[in-house]
């Protein structure tokens, strides 16, 4: 409670004392959130000792999904409403926004209204924050609170909480992307066997999505939706190529060409997927020797910056001591 008068008294110790809490408390929940969790041992011996610890835990469990799908519901209710003046009147951009829906993994029809509302109450949201923090600052600061600094924070933190939402959907984009990068080349080979062993294009994806299901969800997610498409009726020119498009990977897109030419004029499905898989591993090595090359680059940075000062600190401090006692022996007590 001092410290906070204290703050309040004097301007200029107001945001490190706030920064201090913040920083503080989100350490605290971590360190609880990781402190509360028990090992799988652990449970299983609490279940041991208490047999209706499980029932109690899927009592439990079975409630959180429910309190989880009926606010999905109401928000599902009330996003067209939010999301009203932020929908596009183009259809051009309607569809552009559907692709990037897909291509983060929301196939949804409601998606893209559920994601214009969730901008649009991060939006009121960071307003609402944006204006009470310029006006707690003002009042315990004592300066006026309409002045063009305290208006330029608080647009700032609107504005970012408006923009949240779209980085979060660029960062689910960029690791659905990776995942299908780096698991389509095994999916490939797997192919390759199903297809050299007797089957069809249509049974060897079905073979994939079951099999890959554990190890590369994405991917034999992806396969299972084109073969359900080819089961409809649908051609497999049509779904090569919405797969390519849904995904958003260039690699898919290019195994799609590659297949439908196969197709189209009768030459091997097997020897273009191998082709196929060896580009994209030979691909996929090439990247991660990339990144092995620029780690000596990006370590520069943190030797800088927190080893050498250290180090120079250790090797450099004695000799400076030595130096200053003898050049300047009044400031070190001698006579």
């Amino acid at each position: 409670m001092a410290i906070i008068l204290l703050a309040a008294t004097n301007s200029s110790l107001l945001l490190p004392i706030l920064a201090f809490i913040l920083f503080g408390s989100a350490a605290w929940l971590l360190m609880d959130l990781f402190a509360s969790r028990a090992s799988t041992a652990e449970q299983r011996l609490d279940e041991f000792r208490d047999p209706h610890l499980r029932r109690r835990k899927e009592a439990e469990s079975s409630r959180r999904v429910m309190s989880t799908e009926a606010m999905a519901r109401v928000w599902e209710r009330a996003s067209p409403a939010l999301a009203k003046p932020l929908t596009p009147t183009k259809e051009s951009d309607v569809g552009k926004l559907k692709t990037k829906m897909t291509q983060a993994g929301f196939r949804s029809e409601a998606a893209p209204s559920l994601f214009l509302s969730l901008k649009f109450a991060m939006l009121i949201g960071g307003l609402f924050l944006g204006g009470g923090s310029v006006l707690l600052t003002s009042y315990l600061t004592g300066s006026p609170a309409l002045n063009t600094k305290s208006l330029f924070r608080g647009m700032m933190i609107a504005g970012g909480m408006f923009y949240l939402p779209e980085v979060i959907l660029w960062w689910l984009t960029k690791r659905r992307k990776e995942q299908i990068f780096l698991g389509l080349p095994d999916a490939l080979d797997l192919m390759v066997v199903c297809v050299e062993a007797g089957l069809g294009l249509d049974q060897a994806m079905r073979r994939v999505s079951e099999e890959m299901n554990k190890s590369y969800p994405i991917i034999a997610e992806e396969f299972g939706l084109c073969n359900l498409h080819m089961q409809m009726g649908r051609s497999r020119g049509q779904v090569l190529q919405d797969l390519g498009q849904r995904s958003g990977v260039d690699d898919l897109r290019s195994l799609a060409s590659i297949l439908i030419q196969a197709d189209k004029f009768g030459s091997s499905i097997a020897q273009a997927l191998r082709v196929q898989s060896d580009s994209m591993r030979t691909r996929r090595r090439q990247i991660a020797e990339e990144k092995a090359a620029k780690t000596a680059v990006k370590l520069i940075f943190p030797l800088v910056l927190f080893i050498f000062p250290g180090i120079f600190v250790v090797l450099v401090g004695p000799a400076a001591i030595t130096m200053v006692r003898e050049m300047f022996p009044a400031m070190s007590g001698g006579k």
